[in-house]
């Protein structure tokens, strides 16, 4: 169903409240993990299995037949098979943060679909599969969706590009949504963003930091480098070795948001250090403690083997009382530029 009423204003959660699931593609495209493919899946298993304690976990795989596999691999993993829901959708990548739907409330409090286009991030050409994903998962689903358009254009917005305090505060980057480069929607300004946010997602003010990190190759997603943690404090990164490609970087936006706190009431910021640069090869891959994902009693972390695992998963039990940190070595899944909080997509209750 499509709701082309975009008069209506809907609000969307917090990535901290109720969850109802999690939606998680499984992984099949070797060329995302050239030389470390066999290693994957592993990761996937361990991340759905901390999941299936706790909510359901809708698995997308590309036919039936590969469930058999997934699924020995799954019990080698003491998943709880009874929270695993199998759906049929061919994808052309795993970032369901993506590719996947943001679920918004409308005012009656119900969950919508909210179907953004998606253009491959403006860099890649083989998304055919992953474009069509969310009109494919409503057989299950079985959502209202909304087309998100501003004018008369369909929108290109990722997941990983935002993130939301559920009260009305959003946080992006100048080089995902307004860079020429991997540009997303053409002549868009701030402006107009304000518009579609407040339209769609229910956001009264929007904190632009400016760029991502090194190896992101999404062109600056905030989920690599600012996190909101509770509707009053910010985790952000931060890179003390002067001499790093990130420091420059991570440290404007540190300045941008101190002197946004000071328009806010009461916003907390706490700095999150950076792991010590990682490559596969030659090539420097994103690899950030801010990739995590909040489930309804975890929170998963990605660690990449470090000496500042053990300092960064102090801070986060610090600031997660009421949640488990779980750490997960991500140390390959990283070849594929993306962590744990890009490969999930919750669904509120």
């Amino acid at each position: 169903m499509l709701d082309k009423n975009t008069s209506l204003h809907y609000r969307m959660p917090a990535e901290w409240e109720r969850q109802k699931s999690t939606l998680i593609g499984w992984p099949y495209n070797e060329k995302d993990w050239p030389g470390l493919f066999d290693k994957i899946p592993e990761v996937f298993a361990k991340i759905i299995s901390r999941l299936s304690l706790c909510q359901k976990v809708n698995v997308l795989v590309k036919n039936m037949n590969s469930k058999k596999d997934i699924n020995f691999l799954l019990k080698k993993n003491k998943v709880k098979l009874k929270n695993i829901h199998f759906i049929v959708c061919k994808t052309d990548r795993v970032w369901m943060r993506d590719t996947g739907p943001i679920f918004v409330k409308d005012t009656q409090n119900k969950n919508i679909m909210c179907n953004w286009k998606f253009n491959g991030w403006a860099k890649y050409k083989n998304y055919k599969h992953d474009e069509k994903v969310n009109q494919k998962i409503n057989s299950f689903y079985k959502k209202k969706i909304i087309l998100p358009k501003f004018k008369k254009r369909h929108v290109v917005l990722e997941g990983g590009s935002i993130d939301v305090n559920g009260k009305g505060l959003l946080l992006t980057t100048r080089e995902c949504l307004l860079s020429k480069v991997q540009q997303r929607n053409l002549n868009f300004k701030r402006e107009d963003y304000h518009t579609i946010f407040k339209r769609y997602l229910g956001i009264n003010k929007v904190i632009w930091l400016n760029k991502g990190i090194v190896g992101d190759d999404t062109h600056g997603h905030i989920d690599g480098i600012a996190r909101f943690v509770d509707q009053k404090k910010i985790f952000i990164a931060y890179e003390n070795n002067k001499r790093d490609k990130n420091y420059k970087n991570l440290y404007e936006n540190l300045k941008i948001l101190t002197k946004e706190r000071k328009k806010i009431s009461n916003l907390k910021i706490i700095k999150i250090p950076m792991p010590k640069p990682v490559y596969i090869g030659n090539i420097r891959v994103p690899a950030t403690y801010l990739n995590f994902y909040i489930s309804n009693k975890f929170i998963l972390l990605p660690i990449f083997n470090d000496n500042k695992d053990k300092i960064v998963v102090n801070i986060f039990k610090k600031h997660f009382k009421g949640r488990k940190v779980i750490p997960i070595d991500c140390s390959n899944l990283i070849w594929g530029f993306g962590a744990i909080h890009c490969l999930t997509q919750q669904e509120p209750i």
